[in-house]
């Protein structure tokens, strides 16, 4: 398998920070969400459990999930739930199926390729997660789950499941979230913004000065400023008159 990918493409750089701020926040609440213990898929069924002991329930979660890919650590190699072999056509990976589409649509490589050589990162794990990180984000999922599933492969799996908290947006936790969100990557802080408040369903502006302005539920604005070097300067909401 030829290594094509020794970096990520400025397209891929950009659509991950586009879901680096919410994607982040969806990721922490997932965390929480999240009982410590056991893990299982019945992947016939689309079901995941985790939580509670081997031989009891108690505080065990049951989600519906999709396939998002694998990573094999001995080949150093990222392989979407839809290319896999044994999975193609099933409804597990139906919901994944569309970021091969996305990824066509929009000349982003890295979405479209069935499989991935990740030997010529400096951190293929890393880039694995990455892979991750965008695909959950492009599908618009809560989150991603990443767990072992036998020697020398790592499982991804997408929560397809109401039962998953999705953080609102709100004038408290804008500041943290957008801060987060671009200290994630630091390839593109306006697609960090934009791509939070799109993604809430928050009208935004940008005006002559730089300055992106949004519409909070609660009826106020935030402003977001950016400095010479195009970083996030100040987050903050103003009551609208």
């Amino acid at each position: 398998m030829a290594n094509e990918f020794t970096r990520f493409s400025d397209a891929f750089f950009l659509e991950a920070e586009r879901h680096a701020a919410w994607g982040a926040a969806q990721l922490e609440a997932l965390t929480a969400f999240l009982p410590d213990g056991p893990w299982s898929a019945d992947l016939e069924a689309c079901r995941y459990q985790q939580g509670g002991s081997q031989g009891g329930s108690q505080g065990e979660v049951e989600l519906r999930i999709a396939v998002l890919g694998s990573y094999d650590t001995d080949a150093e190699s990222w392989m979407w739930g839809w290319a896999n072999p044994g999975l193609q056509g099933a409804e597990v990976v139906a919901l994944t199926s569309a970021i091969a589409r996305y990824g066509r649509v929009y000349g982003i490589a890295e979405l479209s390729e069935p499989v991935l050589d990740l030997s010529g990162f400096a951190d293929p794990r890393r880039a694995a997660e990455m892979l991750a990180f965008v695909g959950m984000g492009v599908a618009g999922a809560p989150g991603y789950i990443g767990a072992p599933a036998g020697p020398g492969t790592q499982v991804y799996f997408l929560p397809d499941d109401p039962q998953v908290p999705r953080p609102a947006l709100d004038a408290i936790t804008l500041p943290r979230h957008l801060l987060t969100g671009a200290g994630l990557i630091g390839h593109a802080p306006r697609e960090v913004v934009t791509g939070y408040f799109d993604h809430h369903g928050a009208p935004w502006e940008e005006g002559a000065d730089g300055r992106i302005v949004a519409e909070l539920p609660d009826g106020s604005a935030a402003e977001v400023d950016f400095d010479e070097l195009g970083r996030i300067a100040g987050v903050r909401a103003v009551a609208r008159p």
